[in-house]
């Protein structure tokens, strides 16, 4: 028992390694997430090629695999090329701030418990803080500047209204995003990702908030701007939005890179926050040594991957969504029900921890769950009336515009050709050309 808490990393573990300790680490993460990105598209592309009946990527290297390394070197062998009126400074630096937040966001990430990194005891984890949820969610917020920035920069209209709509995006979800971590705040005790871990040592917070974690995943596609929610690269009406004036060059593949690190950070903030981190599943879990050593980077590795192909299954599943749809489902949806279940999560903890006060709790829990019940059937006796009053509207135009005289109902006027737009035409005699 004793060798198992001693695996568990604290925040008191994090920050008297060597200097050489933090240097490994900090390579070790650069490199796998550099690796990451490669292997990433490739698996994007093989796992939606077969979800279509293709083939995907099949020339450059073995099954493929060296088809993201040939992009990556296209891309930064290419000629870099200006728009005539770009702002160069922004210009340039937009696509770096968009990747180094990204970078930074996943030093919290936890691997693995503490291991021996040539001959150190060490948590397998770059750094850790009392609050790195938030840094998490800042280094997001930070990301945002370059999306805005690469459209302002670029001074074109489409670019800009990107750079325009991701601003409204992520402010629009990291709000549900950061409402959808305090039930697991509340829970855990604490913002500290490795001790978050630690605690669903019994028990996944999957199991446990499985209302917050449903909210999470739909937030993470609105954070990572992926599909359904890629908005501010919608090709159909912004050409390509934010990155419209950047050409295939070593600023577009660092724009594809932060993309990508953005969605591996969701991912890992889904393994860690609500599928036990590094800690291995049922049955395995039995095992004495499964969660000592560095088994556990297995288990992460198994957990991040699968998580990355749902996001790659919704993106070859589902269409993207209208502008509007995407607004009303974070403020109108999301937000309030993120708040009635932190009601009712703080309850329950009530209920656990202060058993003086567990009838209190209970009743204020039913309090909230009913009023929860009256507040939705309220919307959703709304929402009816005005889906009739609408239906209602419509039938009424279509009644009216099926009495006119046009074919099959539609308001086209009546072709009266030798007198049409008040041209006398002349009939032509038979025989002529």
């Amino acid at each position: 028992m004793i060798h198992v808490l001693a695996a568990n990393p604290t925040l008191a573990d994090f920050g008297d390694d060597p200097v050489w300790i933090h240097i490994i680490k900090a390579v070790m993460l650069f490199v796998f997430l550099m690796l990451g990105v490669l292997f990433g598209v490739w698996f994007e592309r093989k796992l939606i090629s077969r979800m279509q009946n293709r083939y995907g990527p099949n020339r450059a290297g073995k099954f493929g695999l060296l088809q993201s390394v040939a992009d990556g070197l296209k891309m930064g062998l290419k000629e870099d090329l200006f728009p005539r009126t770009v702002d160069k400074v922004l210009y340039l630096l937009a696509p770096i701030i968009m990747v180094v937040p990204a970078f930074l966001a996943f030093s919290i990430i936890p691997f693995g418990p503490m291991v021996n990194l040539f001959g150190e005891q060490t948590p397998l984890q770059l750094v850790d803080l009392p609050v790195a949820v938030l840094f998490m969610l800042a280094m997001g917020a930070v990301s945002v500047y370059g999306v805005v920035l690469a459209g302002w920069s670029s001074r074109s209209p489409y670019a800009l209204l990107g750079g325009l709509r991701s601003a409204a995006q992520v402010v629009s979800y990291e709000i549900a995003m950061g409402l959808s971590f305090v039930a697991v705040f509340i829970f855990a005790g604490t913002l500290s990702t490795s001790e978050i871990v630690a605690a669903q040592a019994d028990t996944w917070y999957v199991v446990l908030l499985a209302p917050s974690f449903l909210i999470y995943v739909i937030c993470m596609f609105g954070e990572a701007a992926r599909i359904p929610f890629d908005l501010p690269e919608g090709e159909g009406e912004l050409v390509g939005g934010f990155q419209t004036e950047y050409s295939s060059s070593l600023k577009f593949a660092l724009i594809m890179m932060g993309e990508y690190l953005h969605t591996f950070t969701a991912s890992g903030i889904a393994v860690t926050l609500f599928l036990g981190g590094w800690r291995a599943p049922f049955p395995i879990s039995l095992w004495e040594g499964a969660n000592t050593g560095w088994w556990p980077v297995l288990w992460f590795f198994i957990k991040f991957v699968l998580t990355f192909s749902f996001i790659v299954w919704v993106r070859a599943s589902l269409p993207r969504v209208r502008y509007d749809q995407l607004m009303s489902l974070g403020w109108k949806v999301l937000i309030p029900v993120n708040l009635a279940w932190i009601l009712l999560v703080a309850a329950v903890r009530n209920v656990v921890i202060n058993e003086d006060n567990r009838m209190l709790s209970v009743v204020l829990g039913a309090v909230i769950v009913v009023g929860a019940l009256a507040i939705w059937m309220r919307f959703d006796t709304v929402n009816q009336r005005r889906k009739e009053a609408r239906k209602a509207e419509v039938d009424a135009e279509f009644e009216e515009l099926s009495n006119e005289p046009a074919a099959g109902g539609f308001p086209v006027p009546p072709l009266d050709l030798p007198h049409y737009h008040g041209v006398q035409h002349k009939e032509i005699p038979s025989g002529t050309n």
